[in-house]
């Protein structure tokens, strides 16, 4: 029997796999590309790579979701409980990133209030940290004060509504159940991926500010203890957030044994 289904059709089944790893493809060619602007300083530009990175992944994501195919029902049952985003999003990393999300947002704030700037050149020269050390004193760098941070901070108010606004409309739309599960662990590993990568180098900045004095004291004893464990696990978001990206279905498993949800 000859294959009826419309090529269109076929190619749209796998749309969604596509876009989200063309995503994820040209923002490795948009970092490439970055990485190599030899007039801005080194940290400068990881800090471009790793917010283009992310950006590229989330728009991928949310690429998919728009060429995702929904099942046409010829039945449509009433459903006494309304859907909620925290049902459909991973139970135990969802709010993981979500406090993550939190914490870069205070940090980088914090970060760039403990900047050292001078009047008139606020937005480049939030570089350094200023401190005193035996009587005299010093410059701690680089710290991720607004000559860093800013970028970060514009990823964050552009990434951050848009994924609220996608899982929203997951939820709320039609579609089944493990549909709808797997698009929206698709936009929290996106956002997730982009948080929890720059979360991550901005306390790999701050920890090497704080230690590279020889009188760190209370500040060293606070990156061991604080931002080292938090650097190790932002690399573990960052991993999972990558692999939930590629395949949700891959790292979804685990919630899907537990059965599935109510459908519409």
């Amino acid at each position: 029997m000859l294959d009826t289904a419309p090529l269109q059709h076929r190619f749209l089944d796998h749309a969604d796999h596509y876009a989200r790893w063309s995503g994820l493809a040209i923002g490795i060619v948009a970092a490439q590309a970055l990485s190599t602007l030899g007039d801005i300083a080194f940290e400068q530009r990881v800090v471009f790579c790793i917010t283009a990175f992310g950006l590229c992944a989330v728009a991928g994501v949310l690429l998919a979701d728009a060429l995702t195919l929904r099942p046409q029902e010829a039945v449509r049952t009433a459903r006494l409980a309304p859907r909620l985003v925290r049902d459909h999003v991973p139970p135990r990393m969802g709010p993981l990133i979500a406090l993550q999300g939190a914490f870069l947002a205070v940090l980088l704030v914090i970060t760039a209030a403990t900047a050292a700037v001078s009047p008139g050149r606020a937005f480049s020269t939030g570089k350094v940290l200023t401190v005193t050390c035996n009587g005299m004193r010093a410059t701690l760098g680089p710290w991720p004060g607004l000559y860093y941070s800013l970028p970060m901070f514009g990823a964050l108010a552009i990434a951050t509504p848009t994924c609220v606004w996608a899982l929203r409309r997951i939820v709320h739309g039609p579609g089944g159940e493990e549909q709808r599960r797997d698009r929206a662990w698709a936009v929290t590993g996106a956002w997730g991926l982009l948080v929890s990568s720059q979360q991550l180098y901005a306390v790999l900045m701050v920890s090497v500010s704080l230690t590279e004095t020889g009188c760190a004291g209370v500040l060293g004893a606070l990156t061991f203890w604080v931002f080292y464990p938090l650097a190790l696990l932002n690399l573990f978001t960052v991993v999972w957030s990558l692999v939930t990206v590629v395949a949700p279905r891959a790292v979804g498993d685990e919630a899907a044994a537990k059965g599935p949800l109510d459908d519409e």
